[in-house]
């Protein structure tokens, strides 16, 4: 009793401590103070206590969700859950989080642990049973309650590199098991030391007469003294009624030069909080509104990344509170106001940006120079397109701010022309479908692809035909054309042949490549009973010998086909 007594006493202080860090400043009323549990979980994995990235990293087209757990530039380092529980789910996928495990904590939170190279025995099993019943290697499985019940410590699965990873590590989240909404871990207690402040690098300004996307933001570099950011002077003129502020700024700990995320940051003017971000508790159905958050334009085009302190008007929800300016500062002639941008982290570090900003003469902004304008698309509303060759239209909620469109014809081959649908400096939030006037046979109707193109990115799509209109969903802008697909993919062996003796291999391997990139299905069958092939990040299909091959003479089948239906199949004989 006396244990579990001290346990709640050391847990309270905990809470009481990281409330006073954030009860110093205004910051602690005008965002929301978290309560979540103190050292109710423990370190996840065998490995230096560190990580490589935070909860709110920023990311292409989303945060980063939970931590990166170091793993000493190794795989298969002992992965633990983190509390006692049960395993809900197992996710294999060959991107995203590859192999990965989800369990169910009594408090009502999950943690997810991604990027494993092989689950502990009786799960792997388990997971291995499942796949040859639904005969594919990637699955996400729903597990019965009871079945897998796990004690905190207890070791669960190696770690890896798989899916999505670009190195050793273990992605580790802490959930809310309801919501599925995903907490920042570093609100928990965890054991990383921290006592350094945010960095900030500099500070942009945007004329919040314009949309963002129809300017160039003027940035200063921030210097800093006495404890303070300050850009040089310490006054920024502005020639626009209504301005509002982005920054570039890092998070780092006692130890580490990594620049990872910030949790928050708050703008006041004259002293009184008006705009701010907290990155928690976010859905990954709403992480790419990380979009909204950023100056995306400037992002890319190659800059630096910089946060919005205000809610763009088509971002109605998410990381944002403010009063009624939406972060916009409003400004009268003549008039100087005194900013401050805190800028804080999980464990209560926080930096401090002051300013003055100053409105001298009005400049209007001619707007009407904008060659190839069709139209402007407004955040909010139905946004329709539409020619004699080409249409769409994007959903309600699918754009952030204001735009002018621009719209190009380009010639391509045999009459079908490539479409400029506007450039990707715009970001969407949800797909769009988009409609092209095809000249195809009737008989080639079902081998139409749409590409999209910028760059040197591709994506392609199933087209599919009604009426004359050949349609797809994507959700970026860019270049659109319809081509025909009617080559089959290539499949490709790693030293395996017809009539080999494969006594001494340990696997087989088989790359496959297609004009239009994406598969629709690979399949493997040996001697007629589907054959387990992984495929981890989309490259090669693996076979590792195990006891559905025995000793003699088989049969191996391949069968792979394309996103519109083209089909390769091989076959081997070999002996093992």
């Amino acid at each position: 009793m006396r244990r579990r007594s001290a346990k709640l006493i050391k847990n309270f202080i905990v809470c009481g401590l990281l409330l006073a860090l954030g009860s110093g400043n205004v910051s602690a009323q005008f965002l929301p103070v978290k309560n979540y549990p103190q050292n109710y979980f423990v370190w996840p994995i065998q490995a230096t206590k560190q990580i490589v990235a935070n909860f709110g990293e920023l990311r292409n087209n989303h945060y980063h969700m939970g931590l990166d757990c170091r793993s000493e530039q190794a795989v298969n380092k002992n992965v633990v859950a983190a509390a006692e529980g049960y395993i809900a789910k197992v996710k294999v996928e060959p991107w995203g989080f590859g192999q990965a495990i989800y369990i169910n904590h009594p408090n009502g939170m999950t943690t997810l642990y991604a990027h494993l190279n092989s689950f502990y025995n009786e799960l792997d099993d388990y997971v291995k049973a499942e796949q040859y019943r639904q005969q594919s290697w990637a699955v996400y499985l729903d597990l019965p309650p009871n079945k897998f019940k796990v004690k905190q410590g207890q070791f669960i699965a190696k770690s890896g590199s798989t899916g999505g990873s670009m190195g050793p590590h273990l992605h580790f989240e802490v959930r809310d098991t309801k919501t599925d909404k995903v907490l920042n871990p570093l609100l928990m207690n965890f054991p990383i030391p921290d006592r350094v402040p945010p960095r900030v690098l500099r500070i942009a300004v945007y004329d919040r007469c314009l949309s963002t996307y129809e300017q160039t933001p003027k940035i200063y570099s921030l210097a800093y003294s006495n404890g303070t950011y300050a850009p040089a002077g310490g006054v920024i003129n502005v020639n626009t009624e209504k301005v509002s502020f982005a920054i570039t700024a890092y998070d780092q700990y006692t130890g580490s030069t990594n620049n990872n995320g910030i949790y928050q940051a708050i703008l006041y003017k004259n002293d009184k909080p008006i705009s701010g971000f907290q990155l928690d508790s976010i859905g990954y159905d709403e992480t790419r509104y990380l979009n909204a958050n950023i100056d995306y334009k400037t992002r890319a085009n190659g800059g630096s990344w910089l946060q919005h302190l205000s809610k763009l008007p088509g971002y109605n929800t998410g990381v944002y509170k403010t009063d009624e300016s939406n972060g916009v500062v409003s400004l009268s002639a003549g008039e100087t106001a005194d900013l401050k941008i805190e800028v804080g982290d999980p464990n209560g570090n926080t930096s401090r940006i002051a300013f003055k900003v100053k409105l001298g003469t009005i400049i209007e902004t001619n707007t009407n120079d904008v060659t190839d304008k069709a139209k402007t698309f407004h955040p909010g509303f139905i946004n329709i397109f539409e020619t004699k060759d080409v249409r769409f239209y994007l959903p309600e909620m699918a754009l952030y701010d204001s735009f002018s469109f621009r719209y190009k014809v380009l010639e391509g081959v045999a009459g079908n022309n490539k479409y400029q649908l506007h450039t990707p400096i715009v970001p969407v939030q949800t797909y769009f479908p988009v409609s092209i006037k095809g000249n195809f046979s009737m008989a080639d109707t079902g081998k139409i692809v749409m590409l999209r193109s910028y760059g040197a990115k591709k994506d392609f799509y199933k087209a599919l035909y009604n009426d004359g209109w050949y349609t797809a969903s994507f959700r970026e802008f860019g270049y659109f054309q319809l081509l025909k697909d009617d080559t089959p993919p290539v499949v490709t062996p790693r030293g395996f042949y017809n009539g080999i003796n494969a006594s001494k291999l340990r696997s087989i391997t088989f790359s496959v490549t297609d004009d239009s990139e994406d598969l629709e299905s690979f399949n493997a069958y040996l001697d007629g009973e589907w054959l387990r092939f992984s495929n981890d990040k989309g490259v090669n299909y693996i076979y590792t010998f195990d006891e559905k091959c025995s000793s003699g003479s088989h049969e191996l089948e391949i069968v792979a086909v394309d996103m519109v239906g083209n089909t390769t199949t091989k076959k081997y004989s070999f002996t093992r």
